[in-house]
């Protein structure tokens, strides 16, 4: 994309900027004034960079299909890790396999910032960031790294709930529903009650937004200062419909542990308000909790449509976008 054309933050998508705004320097790069343009060719455009991101993608450890590169912010310049050097930041460039893959860092950072921005939830600091020639990727900084580079403790659910490949098969992290998957922060978090809201809230947002990857390690339990375990803040949103033939749930009993479903459900194979009301009452939360938590999902949110329009996407992309979002919000309110 042309870089002379910005208008918004890359990483609030505030107005009227051209690079970071102060508030996304502050948050995501402890106020150092980083360039939203890396100093790194696309690597497709470059062998040594090539090369260098190859090595890179040896060294980090985090799971997942899509490329994620280990990068460090030394003075004011993001860079690659080195060898033995613990990374606080992971880049994310265009994946390959998908259909619009070079629409995915705009998506996932534009669903990031829906979900704290209009929603309050409780999300990774994330931007959009660019090669020098334009390319887009999507950078997150590592919350389970502390400032002495050592680490919080972290368990992801796929590991709560005692699945891994040779016990589960391929498939460990999608054999679950989301109702045992709640009943899994009773279990393992001291303060539950307040977790489990949290936890209720993201599973609907994934629903509205179309996350049809919101697998069991994309949930993981984070140690906190006190030394207790509370949910990690939230990674990996993104609109997944864009991209592949999605279903409405990652976890391949869905919503619940049984075959539940309200009546509009069983029609429209779409969850509706009921079956969400359903899905909170089994997994612990207070009946009077409920309704006020989904308020917000169920309501029309303009700013969902103002952050579409400002967002990286491409305008054909963008309509795309706030139309799944109108017809998942259809269901919900489905009678």
């Amino acid at each position: 994309m042309n870089l002379k054309e910005l208008k918004y933050c890359p990483g609030t998508l505030a107005e009227g900027f051209s690079t970071y705004s102060p508030g996304c320097l502050r948050n995501l790069f402890n106020g150092k004034k980083v360039n939203h343009v890396l100093s790194y060719d696309q690597p497709q455009m470059n062998e040594e960079v090539a090369e260098l991101f190859i090595e890179n993608r040896k060294r980090i450890s985090i799971s997942g299909v899509q490329e994620k590169l280990s990068f460090v912010l030394e003075k004011n310049v993001l860079r690659l890790t080195k060898e033995g050097e613990q990374g606080t930041y992971i880049l994310k460039p265009i994946p390959g396999e998908l259909k619009k893959v070079d629409q995915v860092p705009a998506n996932e950072h534009l669903t990031m910032q829906i979900a704290k921005q209009v929603y309050g939830l409780n999300t990774a600091g994330n931007a959009m960031i660019f090669f020098q020639n334009g390319s887009p990727a999507y950078i997150t900084k590592r919350f389970d790294v502390k400032e002495d580079g050592t680490k919080w403790g972290k368990e992801d659910f796929a590991t709560l709930a005692g699945k891994t490949n040779d016990n589960a098969g391929p498939n460990f992290k999608y054999e679950y529903s989301y109702e045992e998957a709640g009943l899994l922060i009773q279990k393992n978090v001291s303060a539950w009650r307040i977790e489990i809201e949290k936890y209720f809230s993201l599973v609907l947002f994934n629903f509205l937004f179309s996350n049809g990857d919101a697998h069991l390690k994309n949930f993981s339990l984070l140690e906190s200062s006190k030394g207790d375990y509370l949910l990690s803040p939230i990674y990996d949103l993104l609109n997944t419909t864009m991209h592949v033939d999605d279903s409405d749930f990652a976890l391949n009993k869905g919503l619940f542990a049984d075959d539940f479903k309200s009546e509009p459900y069983k029609k429209s194979n779409h969850p509706n308000k009921n079956d969400f009301e359903e899905f909170g009452r089994r997994i612990g939360v207070s009946e009077n909790r409920i309704e006020k938590l989904m308020a917000p999902y169920l309501e029309k949110q303009p700013f969902v449509e103002v952050f579409i329009g400002r967002s990286f996407l491409t305008e054909a992309n963008q309509r795309g976008y706030l139309m799944m979002y109108q017809t998942k919000r259809n269901y919900l309110l489905d009678k």
